[in-house]
């Protein structure tokens, strides 16, 4: 955590074919496709249009780089950029409100596989929305700890108001909206702007209150950099993550202002109007006269467009339809064949998706996803155990991903845990490090990740990521941090004290301790009834019992042994490779992390399924 403070610190100084699903495209401008060093850019507006987007993106990301004083900016999430001419076309994309697509100038659309940025090109200023979420995901892949919303959603403001040319980037501007909201919504005290967190009313739920937390918070984070108190902010987050200091003390020792001086100070700063641009100069090198433009068919056009349709939940019916209708006209496009495999995965319709993807890499044994997804779906068929083949299929898809495209985070997550599955702990562990080094603010990979470290027994690295997991503003990733932080240090003290036992009758001949006749079960020293350090255990998931919800009682077999294991609430548990904890579950093959209840029972950690 403190390093992701060390990084705040050092912020700005140091389609027209029979059968085939249109968009409104037919006989109209031909679509193009331009590729950056770091971007693809689909676009209807021309391919002066798609290089401008492009040139764009790759000054911003540089920009960001600059700003954060980073060699690396890690892009964790593949992304796709898709350009329209005009709002007809753009509205075909909007989020639906009220039986209706919202009127917006650029959306950035999230997924675990893949993130798309639409931008209508008609309108005055598409950028400012999407550079705001654009921002996010680099922080995502720069930052190693997560930040209070209100610095996280300021940055993001701060970044997306930067002008850039040819020339240089003008950091700095306040948007006009930030005033007009403060001056007709009011202010919101500076305390209270930090005590909001991701799980509170105000950050969640439409609104003027939430309006006028963006609205300051972006505010502030202008007012914190003209006048030099950015480097403040690692300090208070120091002092009020770390040491637990109350948020008016925090603010009292890091800024030198009680909550009334700072309400006070940020009132002046903004009824003064006045703000600072910083001049950076824009990097070196990007020249958009070097970016790859080629056509792209109306066929190869409507699976980009499809699969962003894919990623909506507003129009993921819609995008099985077009997939379909594509592939009555060209059967063998491979975007189109692995856009439909993925569509009947989401389903859990694994014979379909497995038919799909096996016909997409026929046609393109080059395309990264492919691989993902149908390691994807081996894997949430379950059953995988080591010497299974299907095993060896699941991982050498996923080891093809990681080759293809490097930087796919998820891919590399996903293959630390077939690692594991096949005891290869090691290589486990240095593949989701990988997955954490791409993606650092992901708590789900450093949850993981530390499960790992106490799996091989390395106490010292796990309980350093869970005690930064345990301030999580994910009440269930910071509720099992602190469960386990707490039953490492039980086995430690116990440890010791079955240590100065020893010593006190190292004289006296000691009991062999019992064998473990279970290899699948691995069990540190015994630690009393409460059960101890966290355990490792696969087996054979025979039933889950929900008639006592939100509790549940899993009943595993591993070896000749019957366990029956307890989560208070099956909701929020932990489990990998499905949603959610699924009560109709027979027969299915799992590992579990677990704490020791008694003789056959324990209480669940995290439940995998294999």
């Amino acid at each position: 955590m403190r390093c992701a403070y060390r990084t705040i610190r050092i912020l700005l100084f140091s389609l027209c074919l029979p059968g085939l699903v249109t968009f409104g495209f037919c006989g109209e401008p031909q679509w193009v496709e331009v590729r950056s060093p770091h971007f693809s850019v689909a676009t209807d507006a021309g391919e002066k249009r798609g290089r401008e987007v492009a040139m764009r993106f790759e000054q911003m990301r540089a920009v960001f780089g600059a700003l954060m004083v980073r060699a690396k900016v890690n892009t964790p999430i593949p992304l796709q950029i898709i350009a329209f001419r005009g709002s007809k076309e753009m509205r075909q994309f909007s989020p639906i409100f009220r039986g209706k697509p919202t009127e917006l100038g650029g959306l950035f659309q999230a997924g675990q596989d893949r993130c798309f940025i639409m931008l209508d090109m008609s309108v005055e200023n598409p950028w400012q929305v999407v550079f705001h979420e654009y921002a996010h995901q680099l922080m995502n892949g720069t930052l190693s700890a997560q930040v209070d919303p209100w610095f996280e959603e300021g940055f993001a403001e701060y970044f997306s108001s930067i002008e850039v040319d040819s020339k240089e980037a003008r950091v700095g501007k306040i948007p006009e909206e930030e005033y007009q909201v403060l001056e007709h919504m009011g202010w919101m005290k500076v305390s209270d702007l930090f005590r909001v967190q991701q799980n509170t009313k105000t950050y969640n739920e439409n609104g003027d209150h939430r309006n006028v937390f963006y609205a300051e918070s972006g505010m502030l984070v202008h007012y914190l950099y003209d006048n030099k108190l950015v480097l403040k902010v690692g300090d208070y987050f120091n002092l009020v993550l770390d040491q637990h200091v109350p948020i008016e003390d925090a603010m009292q020792r890091a800024f030198g202002m009680n909550g009334a001086q700072f309400d006070k100070a940020l009132r002046t700063y903004e009824s003064s109007g006045h703000f600072k641009y910083y001049p950076i100069p824009t990097p070196p090198g990007i020249n958009s006269s070097d970016y790859r433009a080629a056509p792209l068919s109306a066929v190869d056009a409507a699976a980009i467009l499809a699969d962003a349709h894919l990623h909506s939940p507003d129009y993921q019916a819609k995008a099985t339809e077009e997939f379909e209708a594509i592939l009555k006209t060209d059967p063998n496009n491979a975007a189109a064949l692995r856009g439909l495999g993925y569509s009947y995965l989401i389903k859990r319709n694994f014979a379909k998706a497995g038919e799909y993807f096996a016909k997409a890499a026929e046609h393109n044994s080059n395309d990264p996803r492919v691989f993902y997804y149908s390691a994807l779906m081996l894997q949430q068929q379950g059953g995988l155990s080591p010497g299974d083949g299907r095993l060896e299929a699941v991982q050498k898809h996923l080891e093809s991903a990681v080759k293809l495209d490097p930087e796919f985070a998820d891919a590399y997550s996903l293959l630390a845990f077939i690692y594991r599955s096949g005891e290869k702990k090691e290589l486990a562990i240095a593949t989701m490090l990988k997955a954490v080094e791409l993606n650092p603010r992901n708590e789900s990979y450093r949850f993981n990740l530390a499960q790992m470290y106490l799996d091989s027994q390395n106490f010292d690295s796990a309980t350093a990521i869970l005690g930064s997991l345990k301030n999580s503003s994910n009440p269930q990733i910071a509720e099992h941090s602190a469960e386990e932080l707490a039953q490492v240090e039980r086995y430690r003290l116990e440890a010791q004290e079955r240590e100065a036992q020893s010593r006190e009758t190292n004289r006296q001949p000691g009991q062999a301790a019992p064998s473990n006749e279970n290899p699948d079960v691995i069990e540190p020293e015994a630690t009393g009834s409460n059960g101890g350090v966290a355990r490792f255990l696969k087996g054979k998931l025979v039933s889950v019992d929900c008639a006592a919800a939100p509790s549940a009682v899993l009943t595993i077999v591993a070896g000749a042994k019957t366990w029956k294991m307890h989560t208070a609430n099956g909701a929020k548990m932990i489990v990998i490779g499905a949603d959610k904890l699924a009560c109709n579950w027979t027969n299915q093959k799992v590992a579990v992390n677990y704490r020791q209840t008694g003789d056959g029972t324990g209480e669940m950690i995290s439940l995998e399924l294999q």
